[in-house]
Order: structure tokens, then C-alpha cells, then sequence
């Protein structure tokens, strides 16, 4: 039996003194055998070597669900030097549809339900549908090689976020997340936008279905014009007022949903009679009577291309790449990129990538969410898992659950609200070092320590630098090397 952590002086120095530094990059990898029963990535295991985070590690840290175990050599051979191989690595990454990922493919094929047409999914029960969809999204962010994108699309999730479990979304969130988010995550926001806002899920989680023009007892509802507003576009403080709000509900009404059981289920459907038809007045700007439902076009058309807009996105983003207080230089930057591109996403990505906050800034300025977390553990220690939904459990049990965030604002992307989270965080990097938190998941810790070159290589592995003296000695007077790294401050800030 291996002996436990210990819990003197020496561990907790250990985990207090890795936070000034930053993450993990990378760790070996070779013949095990790949998550949810792919081929494993090949490639040869060179830990990184320096006392600080490199460029190579940092980029691998930021742009992914944290570094496959050859990827940090991979990395390092695309260039003569680290700036010339992060180029190469981003444009890659910028380019998903270019990049062959035949096995996270595969593995995802096999999930039926997630791929049925709009009608279709409700003939699966809705924890069915749960269940391959919460699957195939952690498939993909553990293993597909097109990490930005994934990273994108959990970025989208969140900003248009919708709670699965509100009532017909059960079954139209599957049709969201393929026919929006993952269709448009790396595309163009404007189309991005219409494609939510006339998404049946959103129709139905933010009430859109039920805006009616008015009558003489009834307003039209305001919930997703004031969503839209806040959360979408214009961000709180954008300079929209409540009049823009009911003006907007004005404009989106009409739109509704099929319901489960009426014919052509889940289809968006536009309601001449139930649309407010007259003039409207949005940020200034006059919609004209009589457009029916180009007046949705018009509104998206406005607020989508906002330099309110710009900024709340570009903020966005340097939060999600940066760090939780990026820069004034920095979020304007990304703005003016995001507002001359007309809402490229490629290429506002480009400019996030482009600041010198991000290319020299420090790099321990982002705890990973419980999701990344988990995903980066599993990547990093080459776990095999055969069973999906044993992760997923513990996602569920630590707050982190995909798709089921209660409120329209999507889990939050900085790291005081989940400072809480600390212990539950220790439990599972201890528990998969044991190979404690299922008989489906499993770790082999000397082959890991044996390709990574010793002890040191490992830490070097997943803390993206060389462990210091004091993390040494402590990791030796420990007994788990992997658990006690898993559970530190080096790997938990990226």
C-alpha cells in the first residue's frame, strides 16, 4: 500500500510556493491506451527544462485543456526557436477544419443520439440525451487535436449559455450545441448570433416562444431582449436603457417553437399576427414599420457589430486567454479587431494572441475552471478511461456539470468563484493518483515517471518548468510525486 501524502510543513510550502509560478505543460506518452478507446497520440516525451514557464508551455496552457503528453515536443520542432514554433502552432489551431482528428471522430460517431435531426430528439429520453452529450464534450476537449476549438466552444457555451434542464431544452440543447456553438465557434459572431437567437433551445430557456406583441392586458416578455442585451452584446454598462429593452422585445416578436407534441417538432416558426409590427426606436436608431421579421435582422445588425459590443466581447476573451484583470492596451486591441474584421472570430483571436500582455505578461495569472481541471489531469497522466460517465460523476459532485448552469450568465471564467473548490480539487488528484476514483480509470504512474525521465522530469512535465529545491524535497518526503503535483498551485494556475 503506497504511503499517504504527508501533512507537515514541507506539503504545505509545497503547495503554497507553487503559486507564484504558473501551470503544467506536458507529460509522456507512448503505448497506453487512448481515452474512451482511441489510438494513442505518438510522439516522443521531452519534458520542458527552464526555472520559469516558457512561451511553448505557456501557449499550450492557455490554448488547450491542457497539454497531450507529446504535445510540448511536438510544439517545440514546428519552429527554429519558440516564437517561430508558437506561430506555427496558432495558425495551426486557428485552422480547425484543417487539422485530421479521425479518432475523436470516431469515438464521438457512436454516440446516436447527439447526431438525430431537430424532430428526432424527442424521441430519446431526455437523460439519454444528457448523458451523450455531457459524453461526446468531454471526449472531444480530452482528445480531440483541435483544442482552440474546443476551447471555443466551451467559451460560447457559457456566453450563450442555456440550462438544459429547463423544460424542452432537454431535448433541443443537443441541436444547439451542433447547430450553433459548433457550427459557428469559430466563424463569424454576426452569424453566431442569429443562429442563437433563432436557436429553439433559446427560444425556449429565455422565453422567446411566448413574446407576443402587445395587447390590451399583456406585454410583450423581455427576458431574452434583455439578455440579449446584457449578456449577448452590449455587456451591463453598454449605454442601452430599459426603453431599448422593451423596443427590442418589440422587434423579437412573433418567433415561437414547436412543441413536442405537435407535428415538425422543435421547429422556429414566425408568427405574422403575434409580431409587433409598428416603428420602432433601438439605441437611436429608427426600425421602420412594416418589416415583420427583417426587424429581428435589424436589431442583431445593431447590437451585434455595437462598439459596446466589441469591447464587452474583446473583454471577454482576454479574460478567458489573459487573465482575470487584463489590460486597457490589450481589450481595446482585441475591440478594434473584432469591429474592423466585422466580427471575425479568427481573427479577434488572433489579436487576443497578438498583445504583448499575452505573449510576455505573466504566466500564473489563470486557476483552471473544474472542468479544464479535470480534463488537464486526465491529458496530462494519460489516464485510461472506459467509462465516461465516472468523470462526469465527478464533475457533477464538484459544481461543474456541462450544461446544467442555473442562470443565463454561464459558469464564471475568473477565479474567486471557485476559491472553494480547493479541497474537492485535492481529492481528485489524489484519488486518480491511487486510481481510487474508479475501476474504469486508470493510471500507471511508474511508466509515467519511467518515460518522462525520473521524478523531476514528471513535475517538469505537469508544472511546464523545472520543480524548485524546496518542491523536490517535498515531493520526495511525500511517498505520491503525481498526487502531490496534481494538488498543487503549479498546476492548478496556468
Amino acid at each position: 500500500m503506497k504511503p499517504k501524502i504527508s501533512d507537515d510543513l514541507s506539503r504545505r510550502i509545497f503547495l503554497r510556493g507553487a503559486m507564484g509560478v504558473s501551470l503544467f505543460a506536458t507529460s509522456g506518452c507512448e503505448k497506453i491506451e487512448d481515452f474512451f478507446g482511441m489510438e494513442p497520440q505518438e510522439g516522443p516525451v521531452v519534458p520542458p527544462s527552464g526555472e520559469g514557464v516558457d512561451l511553448v508551455s505557456h501557449v499550450l496552457n492557455r490554448l488547450t485543456f491542457g497539454p497531450d503528453p507529446s504535445e510540448y515536443a511536438r510544439v517545440k520542432g514546428l519552429g527554429v526557436d519558440d516564437e517561430s514554433a508558437v506561430a506555427f502552432f496558432l495558425e495551426e489551431q486557428l485552422s480547425p477544419n484543417e487539422i485530421e482528428d479521425k479518432r475523436t471522430q470516431r469515438a464521438v460517431r457512436r454516440l446516436e443520439a447527439i447526431h438525430a435531426p431537430l424532430g428526432e430528439l424527442y424521441e430519446y429520453k431526455e437523460d439519454h440525451l444528457l448523458e451523450e452529450l455531457t459524453r461526446a464534450t468531454l471526449i472531444r476537449a480530452t482528445r480531440s487535436k483541435r483544442q482552440l476549438f474546443e476551447v471555443m466552444v466551451h467559451f460560447w457555451s457559457d456566453h450563450f449559455n442555456i440550462d438544459i434542464s429547463k423544460k424542452e431544452c432537454r431535448w433541443l440543447k443537443v441541436a444547439d450545441d451542433r447547430e450553433v456553438v459548433r457550427k459557428h465557434a469559430m466563424g463569424n459572431f454576426s452569424a453566431l448570433l442569429k443562429a442563437s437567437a433563432l436557436s429553439p433551445a433559446m427560444l425556449w430557456y429565455l422565453d422567446g416562444r411566448e413574446n407576443r406583441k402587445s395587447g390590451e392586458s399583456e406585454k410583450p416578455n423581455e427576458n431574452y431582449a434583455r439578455e440579449l442585451l446584457e449578456l449577448h452584446t452590449l455587456g451591463v454598462g453598454g449605454g442601452y436603457t430599459q426603453k431599448d429593452v422593451m423596443e427590442v422585445a418589440r422587434c423579437l416578436s412573433g418567433w415561437t417553437v414547436r412543441g413536442k407534441d405537435r407535428f415538425f417538432k422543435g421547429k422556429v416558426e414566425f408568427h405574422a399576427d403575434a409580431h409587433d409590427d409598428g416603428a420602432k426606436v433601438v439605441l437611436g436608431n429608427e426600425i421602420a414599420s412594416g418589416g415583420g421579421k427583417k426587424d429581428l435582422d435589424d436589431i442583431l445588425e445593431i447590437v451585434g457589430m455595437h462598439p459596446s459590443t466589441a469591447r464587452f466581447l474583446g473583454r471577454k476573451l482576454c479574460i478567458r486567454f489573459i487573465s482575470d484583470d487584463p489590460s486597457e492596451t490589450s481589450i481595446k486591441k482585441v475591440a478594434g479587431t473584432f469591429l474592423s474584421s466585422n466580427g471575425n472570430i479568427k481573427e479577434t483571436l488572433r489579436a487576443v494572441f497578438a498583445t504583448q500582455e499575452f505573449l510576455q505578461g505573466p504566466r500564473a495569472q489563470k486557476r483552471q475552471r473544474l472542468f479544464q481541471f479535470i480534463v488537464s489531469a486526465l491529458r496530462g497522466v494519460r489516464a485510461r478511461v472506459s467509462s465516461e460517465m465516472d468523470v462526469v460523476d465527478y464533475l457533477i459532485r464538484m459544481g461543474h456539470a456541462p450544461f446544467q448552469y442555473p442562470t443565463p450568465d454561464g459558469y464564471p471564467d475568473i477565479a474567486s468563484p471557485w476559491t472553494g473548490t480547493l479541497l474537492w480539487r485535492w481529492h481528485f488528484a489524489i484519488a486518480l493518483a491511487r486510481n481510487e476514483v474508479s475501476e474504469n480509470i486508470k493510471v500507471e504512474e511508474e511508466v509515467l515517471i519511467e518515460k518522462a525521465g525520473g521524478v523531476d522530469g514528471l513535475a517538469a512535465s505537469l508544472l511546464g518548468r523545472n520543480p524548485s529545491v524546496e518542491e523536490k524535497a517535498a515531493i520526495e518526503r511525500s511517498g505520491e510525486p503525481l498526487a502531490l503535483l496534481m494538488a498543487s498551485p503549479g498546476f492548478q494556475w496556468k
